[in-house]
Formats: C-alpha cells, sequence, structure tokens
C-alpha cells in the first residue's frame, strides 16, 4: 500500500484553514493543521474520525520565526515526508498607516511573509527529498486592488504572490509545482459585520452577483493540490465570484 501524501496546513483550526483541512482530508490526504492552540473545531473534525487518514494537530507559532525550523523537523520526523504544503495563516491587521503602531507593522510583515517564507524554506526540503510537491500560498485579491485601512496587510499578499511566481521557477525542475490562490471577500462571519448596505454594493459589483465562500477556495485550493493541477505552476488563482473581472 502506497504511503499516505502528508500536507501541512498552517492556520488550519478556524475559517478558511479548518475548510481546507476538510476538504484535503476528505480527499485521501493525511492532514497535519497547525496554529497557535487547538481549536473546538478542528478538535470536532479529528474525533469524527470520518477520514481515511487520520487528521493531526500541530503547534506552530509563525510570531515565533526562531522555532519553526525546528517545529517543521519534529513534524516531518513524527509523520514522514511531506507532499504538499498551504500557507493560510495570516494576520488582518487594519489601521491608517500613518498612525498604525510600528508593532502591528512588524507583525504582520513576520507572520504574513518572512514566517510564510521560513515554513515554506523547511517544509520544501521534504518535498526535494522526493522530487515532488505542491505549494500553495493564501495571497488576497487586495494585493492586487488595494484596500483602504490594509496598505501592510495588502504588501504582505502582494509579496507572496512574487515569492510564489519566483519559487515556481526555482523548484519546477523536480516537480514541485508552486501557486497562490487569491480570495475576494468571502461569506464569512467578518462580512456579515458589513452590513447589509455595504455587502449588497459588494456583491453587485461582481459578475455572479454574490460572494465566494470558503468551500470555494477551499475547492481551488484541492485543484491545484490534486494530480489534475500538475502542470499549474507560477499562477494566483483569484476565486471571488467574479468581483475584479
Amino acid at each position: 500500500m502506497a504511503s499516505p501524501k502528508n500536507v501541512l496546513v498552517t492556520g488550519g483550526t478556524r475559517g478558511l484553514g479548518l475548510s481546507v483541512v476538510r476538504r484535503l482530508a476528505g480527499e485521501g490526504y493525511a492532514v497535519i493543521a497547525t496554529g497557535r492552540t487547538l481549536s473546538a473545531p478542528l478538535t470536532q473534525l479529528i474525533e469524527s474520525q470520518a477520514f481515511e487518514h487520520p487528521i493531526v494537530f500541530e503547534q506552530l507559532d509563525l510570531a515565533v520565526p526562531d522555532s519553526i525550523r525546528h517545529r517543521i523537523g519534529n513534524m516531518i520526523d513524527q509523520h514522514g515526508e511531506l507532499y504538499g504544503l498551504v500557507n493560510n495563516a495570516a494576520v488582518g491587521l487594519d489601521g491608517v498607516l500613518a498612525t498604525m503602531h510600528e508593532s502591528d507593522i512588524q507583525d504582520t510583515l513576520q507572520i504574513n511573509l518572512t514566517s510564510t517564507i521560513l515554513v515554506t524554506k523547511y517544509a520544501s526540503r521534504s518535498m526535494l527529498i522526493q522530487r515532488r510537491g505542491r505549494i500553495v500560498n493564501v495571497a488576497s485579491v487586495v494585493a492586487r486592488t488595494g484596500y483602504s485601512g490594509l496598505a501592510v496587510y495588502a504588501a504582505t499578499k502582494a509579496g507572496l504572490i512574487g515569492f510564489t511566481k519566483s519559487l515556481s521557477r526555482e523548484l519546477g525542475k523536480v516537480g514541485i509545482t508552486v501557486n497562490s490562490v487569491s480570495p475576494g471577500f468571502l461569506e464569512t462571519e467578518m462580512t456579515e459585520t458589513l452590513g447589509q448596505e455595504s455587502l449588497a454594493k459588494i456583491k453587485s459589483r461582481s459578475a455572479l452577483k454574490k460572494l465566494a465562500s470558503i468551500d470555494d477556495v477551499a475547492g481551488g485550493i484541492a485543484y491545484l493540490m490534486s494530480d489534475a493541477g500538475v502542470s499549474v505552476t507560477g499562477t494566483d488563482l483569484v476565486i471571488d465570484a467574479g468581483g475584479t473581472a
């Protein structure tokens, strides 16, 4: 029997990350979900035992970059070489740049970009050993369109897109694909706080007259992780119901 394909999903304890964990586990991958703490929804998913391979949780805090090499190494030692990586963990601290605290700027850059690059550095070594693999970075349409109050966040996501394109060149020769996915406004608890008028405007500007869901984005990531995505690399897949069409 072939060994399972291990996929590491950062920020896999809630929201989009949790949806990605559920989708990939349902498609037969052995998923390692990471986060700062184990959440109740992820606990329920783990205890459901509804999947071919068990989902496991591993603690990983991207705000502590010095721990990343050790933590990734331990995960590989315990669970085996990695086939895939989904860089989903991020913070979305908003604020006008002129008044944004320097510590918030540094935290956003560290977690969303620098630490994500470090995770990829050590995870990709495992893929290089096997000469195969899939890396998917979760970016954002904000990197392309901009959004008031999210200048630093947008900078990190634009950085991820550039990182994706260049790394795909480095790793393509050994059969590792590297792509990014850029969600638009999604149907989440966060967007519900925008108010009905704001939501209506966002939906009216989209080609499909609706918001994409986190499950839609998880489906896009699953495609890039699959055999069907073998020839897709260095691209940014926008999933926003046509909001930027």
